[in-house]
This record gives C-alpha cells, structure tokens and sequence, in this order.
C-alpha cells in the first residue's frame, strides 16, 4: 500500500466522526485487508464486508441492466460504472467507494476526505456518525 494511502487512511480514522473503515479485496468472497474501529472487528466486520460487497454488486447489476434497456445509443462505452455510494440512515452514513475513481481524495460532506482507489479488485467502506459532526 501506498505511503499516501496509509497516511489518509490513518488520517481518516482518527476523525472524530468516523466509527471505521474496511478496505475490500472484491472476489468471490469478499475479503478484509485491513479495518479500523470495533465495529469492523471479529463476525461483524465480515458480514459488512460480504453486504458492502453484495451492495456495489447489486447496484451495478442494476446499472448494467437500466443501460441494457436504455434505447439511446452509448457513446463510446457500452458500461457504466458505480463510483461512489452513499447510504445514509437514521444513525450512520455508509460511504463506499468501488475502486473506480481516478483521482486522489474525494471531499465528502466537506469534512471528510474518503481515498479513492484506483484499483477496481478492492472497496473501501468508511462508517460515520453524522450527528458527532454538529
């Protein structure tokens, strides 16, 4: 892993809003690299990784799908690719990048920077609390 990506990462996690993170190897079964916070640990920590999967699988299913019925014509490429997720519920944000940006650091809500990864064989997963934030 990359100096800067330990670095944010290690960033990232010391954040006081943030409750975890996983970074994702994507495949058959999904895999844990590394993790931060309790919430991420043990059973609980794989079973988030197999729905985070299961859940950029889903949604780009999805896409592939819609883009299949679409009757305008693509230009160029014929896919379509999930870049980031957001899920927010009444407690947590869920933010999920699939490994398909290109670019450094996406600024989230404006007080976060969420790593983009490159590499589309991993998923990077950061939980956080929006309330801790106000």
């Amino acid at each position: 892993m990359s100096p800067e990506l330990e670095q944010k990462l290690a960033l990232l996690s010391s954040h006081r809003t943030v409750l975890g993170y996983l970074l994702i190897a994507r495949g058959s079964q999904a895999s844990i690299i590394r993790h931060s916070g309790v919430v991420f640990e043990g059973e609980q920590g794989k079973r988030y990784a197999a729905v985070i999967a299961n859940i950029v699988e889903s949604v780009q299913s999805g896409l592939d799908e819609v883009r299949r019925d679409d009757s305008v014509p693509a230009s160029g490429d014929d896919s379509d690719e999930v870049k980031f997720l957001r899920i927010r519920t009444k407690r947590h944000e869920l933010m999920i990048s699939p490994g398909t940006l290109r670019g450094p650091f996406e600024k989230v809500c404006g007080f976060i920077d969420v790593p983009m990864l490159a590499d589309e064989r991993y998923l990077l997963a950061v939980l956080h609390d929006p309330a801790a934030f106000s």
